[in-house]
């Protein structure tokens, strides 16, 4: 029985309420049948989706049939007259949903990747209908029942220790879940969880279509001055795509930087561009996030005070390697002071550049302002370190970064092998499909590929896996890496900043974390790791992106062929502390608006962002101006709309690992097979089946330390203040 992306376990109904859901379906599920491409496990290699056959019209039939059977599936569980034994109720329950979970893995990855006004609009209506489908099976009473009994015998029951770790995941799940709570108070976590899952798909959709909206379409050559040729040839195409002929169209990236800033010359460009970029989805049209933000906040607070916890960061930390919320206070109140500091003092130093223009005419006097901060920290990169980013793009050529640097790194690491098959469908042209192989030439799983941005995917980069394998269940892993470069005209190379190209080993780190994973149970399988630790093989991984070996053999002139310069390669390095200061403060900002909202407590109003976000940055000491969050709240799409509520300090928390993981690759000989083989099988094989933190003491041998994550981002340590709990803003 697996968790749906959509629905949380937070809620549930009683048995007796989930009668007419059973009833209202049977004559839907009548029409599914074997025509259906969901009907029946794939025949294709690795049990790959048949996206060549699949449609928009396939998906509400084979949801409401799986469903319907994953539904009977338990309520038979519930209802043996068999004492519970591991084997009929946990285990029946791992074995369950197989249906629902084929069609939820491919229409999710699809709803993010490559969605149309059909797919949204089924979004829309099956959200609440997959909550209250989780909280009928989560709020069954037999069926907890059944699970206490095994979990009050636990000890007695001769289990391994995987099998005893799933059947505590399970009881926790069901108790957190509330399964304890009173009929009536269930029925009031089924309302509130039915409300979330259609507001947080609201959020989702509101952002993509304000997204694409608000791209900034410019009318003039000269306005583009400063990019790149590559760049601006790609801004032509995007506005011919859109059907505006002789224009120029920038889209915008999920974050509030945005790349053109770094290059354009044009000031006002540079603004009206940093302001579409920062009010996105804060029009008070209809795609305006306020009010729906302002509600999730307000609703998952009433839920977690209903759950017995004080907030619902509370509740959300409690079940991650953190634990609570004074911990991860704890932990970005160390970091806040010296970061803020560095990006005041990297302001002054911008300052000056400013003033030195107007000094020789070249403008007139202005204070650096956020859309500044880009383009003269660029200058400040050229002056200081002789280069400039757009001196790198012609070495980053994708097919090279891909195949001779993530690949050849994954081959070297973990003697991986890879060969693209044209054969097998694809959801989309873009995406290509890779085989991967053992080193003595075993398969191991399938890599697919998305790399490009277009107005039907969300921003940012991601994961997924369509097929998670287990030994319970058998298969092997299917798993695709999501990302959001920009597609150059045809014929014309596709060059990346040196962001895209760490984005893209990192992103690989996800994959492979879900390649190697080598468990008993589907709960287990991959990346179903907390939160706050599942970010860490990711970044763990970005680390090969500038080791020498791996750079040189795929850092290439895309032209000449030429490699990279070593004298730009030793620039690059010597910079990697430049402009730490900024890209720390803009995280941590975010992260504390994500900890002020979630913070709430349960009965208190409806808050105003406006009001809100200033007070919150300005109570964590992380208001600077000239630095804004990484993302404001109305396109905060990772906690109001993805999996990271009260979990966005995990990339941060991940990296005191990923630091200290770095360094122990660096005390041990960097890229060597041992190495490689150590950590995966320490570590990433092992998916959830073990406490994360247990995990990393196997890999590494004791707990991690801070000062390799102090020292990466030029931070020096600070005396921390007294562990506190964040505070919400005063209203």
């Amino acid at each position: 029985m697996k968790t749906l992306p959509v629905a949380a376990l937070a809620c549930g109904i009683a048995l007796s309420a989930c009668a007419p859901l059973a009833t209202q379906t049977t004559e839907t599920v009548a029409k599914f049948g074997p025509n259906n491409p969901f009907y029946a496990i794939s025949t294709l290699p690795y049990a790959v989706p048949p996206f060549d056959r699949i449609r928009d019209e396939h998906y509400l039939p084979a949801f409401e049939a799986g469903m319907e059977q994953e539904l009977r599936e338990v309520l038979a569980i519930a209802a043996a007259t068999e004492p519970p034994s591991f084997a009929n109720t946990i285990e029946a329950m791992e074995r369950s949903g197989l249906l629902l979970e084929r069609v939820s893995t491919v229409f999710f990855n699809l709803a993010s990747a490559h969605t149309n006004p059909q797919i949204q609009a089924l979004q829309q209506s099956l959200a609440p209908r997959l909550a209250a489908h989780n909280d009928t099976i989560y709020l069954n009473a037999a069926l907890y029942a059944r699970v206490a009994q095994l979990y009050e015998r636990r000890e007695g029951l001769g289990l391994d220790a995987e099998s005893l770790r799933l059947l505590e995941r399970y009881h926790r799940n069901f108790v957190r879940a509330g399964a304890r709570l009173s009929d009536d108070d269930k029925m009031r976590l089924r309302a509130f969880n039915e409300e979330l899952s259609s507001l947080t798909t609201r959020f989702q959709q509101n952002l993509l279509k304000d997204t694409n909206d608000t791209a900034l379409v410019l009318d003039r050559a000269e306005e583009l001055a400063g990019l790149s040729a590559d760049a601006v040839a790609a801004a032509a195409a995007a506005a011919q795509a859109r059907g505006l002929e002789g224009k120029w169209l920038l889209a915008l990236q999920l974050p509030t930087g945005q790349p053109a800033l770094t290059h354009l010359k044009d000031r006002d460009v540079r603004r009206r561009l940093f302001e579409a970029s920062i009010e996105r989805a804060n029009h008070g049209n209809e795609y305006d996030n306020k009010d729906v933000l302002a509600r999730i906040a307000q609703l998952r607070a009433e839920r977690a005070g209903l759950l017995g916890y004080a907030t619902h960061a509370a509740y959300q930390i409690e079940d991650q390697t953190a634990q609570t919320p004074e911990a991860v206070a704890k932990l970005l109140r160390q970091i806040t002071p010296p970061a803020v500091a560095n990006a005041r003092a990297e302001a002054k130093e911008l300052q000056k550049l400013i003033n030195a223009e107007v000094k020789r005419g070249d403008s007139e006097l202005f204070m650096l302002e956020p859309w500044d901060w880009a383009y003269y920290s660029e200058q400040l990169r050229k002056a200081r370190y002789d280069f400039d980013e757009a001196a790198l793009k012609p070495y980053f050529e994708l097919e090279r970064v891909l195949k001779d640097g993530v690949f050849y790194f994954a081959g070297q690491l973990y003697g991986l092998q890879f060969k693209e098959r044209k054969d097998l469908p694809t959801y989309q042209a873009d995406v290509r499909v890779f085989e991967v192989f053992e080193s003595d030439g075993t398969p191991l799983g399938l890599f697919y590929a998305d790399f490009y941005t277009r107005p039907s995917k969300r921003g940012g980069a991601w994961a997924n896996s369509l097929v998670r394998p287990s030994g319970l269940l058998g298969g092997r892993p299917v798993v695709v890496n999501n990302l959001n470069v920009p597609k150059p005209p045809d014929g014309q190379p596709t060059l990346l900043t040196m962001d895209e190209v760490n984005t893209m080993f990192h992103e690989f780190g996800h994959a492979l974390h879900a390649l190697f994973s080598d468990v008993r149970y589907p709960s287990f399988a991959g990346t179903a790791v907390p939160r706050d630790f599942v970010e860490y093989p990711s970044q763990v991984h970005e680390m090969w992106a500038l080791e020498p070996t791996v750079l040189a053999n795929y850092a290439r002139h895309y032209q000449t062929g030429e490699p990279m310069p070593q004298a730009l390669v030793d620039k690059v390095k010597a910079a990697e502390t430049f402009n730490q200061g900024f890209a720390t403060t803009e995280y941590l900002a975010a992260t504390w608006l994500d900890q002020a909202w979630h913070m709430l407590s349960g009965g208190e109003p409806l808050q105003d962002p406006r009001r809100f976000e200033p007070e919150a940055l300005r109570e964590a000491g992380a208001d600077f101006a000239a630095v804004p969050p990484r993302y404001r709240s109305t396109y905060f799409a990772h906690v109001f709309a993805g999996g990271y509520s009260a979990g966005y300090y995990s990339y941060i928390w991940s990296e005191v690992l990923d630091a200290d993981t770095v360094q122990w690759f660096r005390e041990n000989g960097g890229l060597k097979r041992e190495n490689g083989d150590h950590f995966r099988r320490t570590l990433l094989a092992r998916g959830g089946s073990r406490e994360a933190m247990d995990l990393y003491r196997d890999f590494r041998g004791r707990d991690a330390r801070i000062e390799p994550l102090l020292e990466r981002r030029g931070l020096k340590p600070v005396r921390a203040k007294p562990a506190q709990t964040p505070r919400k803003p005063a209203r």
